[in-house]
Protein backbone atom coordinates (compact mmCIF):
# COMPACT_ATOMS: atom_id res chain seq x y z
CA UNK A 1 0.00 0.00 0.00
CA UNK A 2 1.74 3.13 -1.16
CA UNK A 3 1.22 6.55 0.29
CA UNK A 4 1.89 6.00 3.99
CA UNK A 5 4.10 8.47 5.82
CA UNK A 6 7.28 7.44 7.61
CA UNK A 7 5.54 8.08 10.95
CA UNK A 8 2.61 5.85 10.04
CA UNK A 9 4.94 3.06 8.92
CA UNK A 10 7.01 3.40 12.10
CA UNK A 11 3.88 2.96 14.23
CA UNK A 12 2.80 -0.04 12.15
CA UNK A 13 6.24 -1.62 12.64
CA UNK A 14 6.04 -0.93 16.38
CA UNK A 15 2.57 -2.52 16.50
CA UNK A 16 3.83 -5.57 14.63
CA UNK A 17 6.56 -5.88 17.29
CA UNK A 18 4.01 -5.60 20.13
CA UNK A 19 4.95 -2.10 21.30
CA UNK A 20 1.65 -0.29 20.62
CA UNK A 21 -1.51 -0.02 22.67
CA UNK A 22 -4.66 1.84 21.73
CA UNK A 23 -7.79 2.89 23.53
CA UNK A 24 -11.09 1.19 22.81
CA UNK A 25 -12.97 4.23 21.63
CA UNK A 26 -14.42 5.86 18.56
CA UNK A 27 -11.46 8.23 18.61
CA UNK A 28 -8.57 5.90 19.49
CA UNK A 29 -5.44 7.18 21.18
CA UNK A 30 -2.14 5.42 20.57
CA UNK A 31 0.57 4.60 23.11
CA UNK A 32 4.02 3.39 22.08
CA UNK A 33 6.04 1.66 24.78
CA UNK A 34 3.59 3.07 27.34
CA UNK A 35 3.97 6.68 26.22
CA UNK A 36 1.18 8.66 24.59
CA UNK A 37 1.76 9.21 20.87
CA UNK A 38 2.51 12.89 20.20
CA UNK A 39 0.37 12.97 17.04
CA UNK A 40 -3.31 12.93 18.08
CA UNK A 41 -4.57 12.34 14.54
CA UNK A 42 -2.37 9.31 13.93
CA UNK A 43 -4.86 6.94 15.57
CA UNK A 44 -7.56 8.15 13.21
CA UNK A 45 -5.27 7.84 10.19
CA UNK A 46 -4.37 4.26 11.08
CA UNK A 47 -7.84 3.16 12.19
CA UNK A 48 -8.22 0.78 9.24
CA UNK A 49 -4.74 -0.70 9.68
CA UNK A 50 -4.71 -1.24 13.46
CA UNK A 51 -7.35 -2.80 15.67
CA UNK A 52 -7.52 -3.15 19.44
CA UNK A 53 -6.85 -6.75 20.40
CA UNK A 54 -9.86 -8.24 22.18
CA UNK A 55 -9.35 -8.08 25.92
CA UNK A 56 -11.61 -8.68 28.88
CA UNK A 57 -13.04 -6.53 30.23
CA UNK A 58 -13.22 -4.28 27.19
CA UNK A 59 -14.71 -0.92 27.95
CA UNK A 60 -14.58 2.61 26.59
CA UNK A 61 -11.15 4.16 26.97
CA UNK A 62 -9.50 0.89 28.01
CA UNK A 63 -5.94 0.58 26.69
CA UNK A 64 -5.32 -2.74 24.98
CA UNK A 65 -2.63 -4.08 22.63
CA UNK A 66 -2.97 -2.93 19.03
CA UNK A 67 -2.67 -5.55 16.32
CA UNK A 68 -2.29 -5.15 12.57
CA UNK A 69 -5.15 -5.85 10.22
CA UNK A 70 -4.46 -7.62 6.94
CA UNK A 71 -4.22 -4.17 5.33
CA UNK A 72 -1.67 -3.12 7.97
CA UNK A 73 0.41 -6.22 7.27
CA UNK A 74 0.22 -5.49 3.55
CA UNK A 75 1.42 -1.92 4.14
CA UNK A 76 4.58 -3.34 5.73
CA UNK A 77 5.15 -6.02 3.10
CA UNK A 78 8.40 -5.60 1.11
CA UNK A 79 6.41 -5.29 -2.14
CA UNK A 80 4.52 -2.30 -0.67
CA UNK A 81 7.75 -0.29 -0.60
CA UNK A 82 8.23 -0.64 -4.35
Amino acid sequence: MAGHTHRQLAVLRAAAAGHVEMTCSREPHLYVDGLACCDPTLGHQLAGLLVPEPAAPRGPGLRVPAVLTAAGQAALAPSAAA
